[in-house]
């Protein structure tokens, strides 16, 4: 089974990336790419490779009536994921979530809307392998030690905060964790917001979101325990390529789930 793909965000830093991997895999198909930028283009013109024969469309509405198609991937921008998300559902489509900014209810309405058309979505603070292994180990660490918070790195020019990555992870910690010995955000004088914001179910767990030059995207649990502490920690590199492999993974398994996964630990094993 050929697997049909569109892409949208096809000029971005993941889709750069991504267009080319999907193009070399026997098993999916290219069939439609999305940037706004670069309507009319051809895909791989977009990207500076060679052309590979189709177009890019300025909407994700109009990829998705001139190409049939399977699966729709978005790696585009917090202020658009969501309406992609639905539009590609309501039209019968699959898709996998690379971009960020999500929080539990949209991605509660998200399920809520896969699940009435048949289709499954995943989605995933991020799509690298040692990513979703340092949620894995977070998690198992989470069951022996409660007292838990996440410091969350990107860009100066990050839209959102925090991170899909460390949002994943806190509302994950949130739901195992036991109760933090910690006093609560209210309970705390000075300049309480500098405890960082609660993320997950209450009370969540603190997270903290710095924004600054150099930092692409790094992630860390911070756990502690009486005169003992473990850091688990995941730094991204300056290249999309580690998100290639997941995101293929995702477009895969995608086919045959219906209704919404969240992160890419629910696929690895």
């Amino acid at each position: 089974m050929t697997i049909r793909v569109v892409m949208s965000g096809a000029t971005g830093w993941v889709g750069k990336a991504l267009i080319p991997a999907i193009v070399a895999e026997a098993d999916l198909k290219l069939a439609g790419a999305v940037a706004r930028g670069a309507a009319g283009w051809d895909a791989g013109s977009a990207i500076g490779a060679a052309p590979i024969g189709v177009e890019v469309r300025a909407t994700l509405e109009e990829a998705l009536k001139k190409a049939e198609s399977d699966v729709v991937v978005d790696y585009t921008k917090p202020v658009a994921v969501k309406d992609h998300a639905l539009t590609a559902v309501s039209n019968g489509r699959h898709v996998v979530i690379g971009t960020s900014g999500l929080g539990a209810a949209d991605y509660a309405e998200i399920d809520a809307a896969a699940r009435a058309n048949g289709v499954g979505v995943i989605a995933a603070g991020n799509f690298s392998i040692t990513a979703t292994l340092m949620k894995r180990f977070a998690l198992m660490a989470a069951k022996y030690v409660p007292d838990v918070e996440v410091i969350d790195y990107a860009s100066a020019k990050k839209p959102d905060a925090p991170s899909g990555t460390a949002r994943e992870l806190a509302e994950a910690l949130a739901d195992i964790r036991g109760a933090s010995t910690a006093k609560l955000q209210s309970e705390v004088s000075g300049v309480p917001e500098t405890r960082g914001g609660a993320v997950g179910a209450a009370p969540g767990v603190q997270v903290h979101a710095l924004r600054l030059p150099s930092y692409i995207l790094s992630c860390e649990a911070l756990f502690g325990l009486p005169d003992e502490r473990l850091t688990i920690r995941h730094d991204a590199g300056s290249s999309a390529a580690p998100y290639v492999a997941g995101t293929l993974l995702a477009i895969r398994h995608v086919v045959n789930i219906k209704g919404l996964v969240r992160g890419l630990d629910s696929l690895i094993d």
